[in-house]
């Protein structure tokens, strides 16, 4: 099931389409609604199908939690798959039943700068383990960090410049040393912005990285793996 917005539907085609490209089953691919009170239709319908297993792409306080309490109150599904948008640890605070044989896939990594990011967040009172939340804090600092070098807020020098930021050679920047790399290029040095997500792009300028498959363990999101 998907949340009913092209995120949701461009997600839902491409999971079904590489599941059973691999293998798999796929029964049914039907739409929820966020805002809903109830999603016992959806779920009957989904169960219905004969599925053993349910697919969630949506988000973590709309209607994705919605068609999972509401399969775990009616018996029809007890193993979910969650998509990005699901991860974070209000589902699990928030969802009345068990959710220990579930998993999910979120970008992201165990490097030294996701670590640092995980930190900072924390001390700000910030929840950083969120969807996208360390790839957003990267999209602000490279743009911060592409004016300075450019020395212009201009899009096209934006643009010219992000890469040169980001990419080797350079001193490395991590999480919380942004103006430590704001410094080092007005003197006119280099720097290699690695961040809270490893960044990296390729020659086309697109960002290449990694991805977090992730349990449910001890009432919280754990790392199992990361492609």
């Amino acid at each position: 099931t998907y949340t009913n917005n092209d995120y949701g539907k461009g997600l839902a085609d491409v999971f079904a389409e590489s599941f059973k490209a691999l293998g798999g089953t796929v029964t049914m691919v039907a739409a929820h609604e966020d805002g809903k009170g109830d999603y016992s239709a959806e779920v009957g319908a989904l169960s219905a199908s004969g599925a053993e297993d349910l697919v969630v792409i949506g988000y973590l306080d709309q209607g994705g939690r919605g068609m999972i309490q509401s399969s775990i109150d009616s018996g029809s599904f007890s193993r979910f798959i969650l998509s990005d948008g699901m991860i974070g640890q209000s589902l699990i605070d928030n969802v009345q039943g068990d959710l220990s044989t579930s998993f999910g896939s979120m970008p992201g990594s165990e490097s030294d700068g996701a670590k640092m990011f995980g930190e900072i967040a924390a001390a700000a009172g910030i929840d950083g383990s969120g969807p996208y939340a360390p790839e957003s804090y990267d999209a602000g600092a490279l743009i911060a960090l592409a004016i300075q070098a450019g020395g212009s807020a201009d899009r096209a020098s934006i643009a010219a410049n992000i890469q040169k930021v980001a990419n080797a050679p350079g001193t490395k920047i991590l999480p919380g040393e942004i103006a430590k790399g704001l410094e080092i290029l007005a003197s006119g040095g280099e720097i290699n912005y690695e961040g809270a997500s490893n960044v990296e792009f390729t020659d086309v300028g697109e960002a290449s990285g990694s991805f977090k498959e992730l349990e449910i363990s001890g009432g919280k999101f754990v790392t199992a793996s990361v492609r």
